[in-house]
């Protein structure tokens, strides 16, 4: 029986690649990601944090983060009630790829080359 050649459509249609980033892909995710690999976080703060995001925005990403299992949100019946959001161990393993996008970026986009020190010492919960 013949080997059948693929196409270039079937050699991207079986790219890896896709899945991770239909997860973690949009504009808002990786910064949200990138944010609570610092440790907990409360969504105003978040929200604050995001400029540009909207609030309707924010919680569509970060429920279809929880979705996926890379971020945890526990909610606090107090008054006034409280959520806070940090990540899974699925989401602490994103940090080798957010690391790797910091190089890039440092290396291909930025100029002036900031010191990315902090996000590559990240990966630990922030102790409020």
């Amino acid at each position: 029986m013949p080997n059948k050649k693929r196409t270039k459509q079937e050699e991207v249609d079986l790219c890896p690649v896709e899945p991770a980033l239909k997860k973690i892909g949009g504009k808002w995710k990786g910064m949200v990601v990138c944010r609570l690999l610092f440790g907990t976080w409360r969504f105003n703060e978040l929200l604050r944090s995001l400029p540009g995001c909207t609030q309707k925005v924010l919680t569509t990403q970060l429920r279809e983060l929880e979705m996926d299992g890379i971020v945890r949100r526990e909610f606090f019946r107090e008054v006034p009630p409280r959520v806070e959001y940090s990540l899974t161990d699925v989401g602490r393993d994103l940090l080798p790829i957010i690391r790797a996008s910091c190089e890039w970026t440092q290396k291909h986009v930025l100029e002036d080359k900031p010191d990315l020190k902090a996000i590559q010492r990240a990966g630990h919960r922030r102790e409020d």
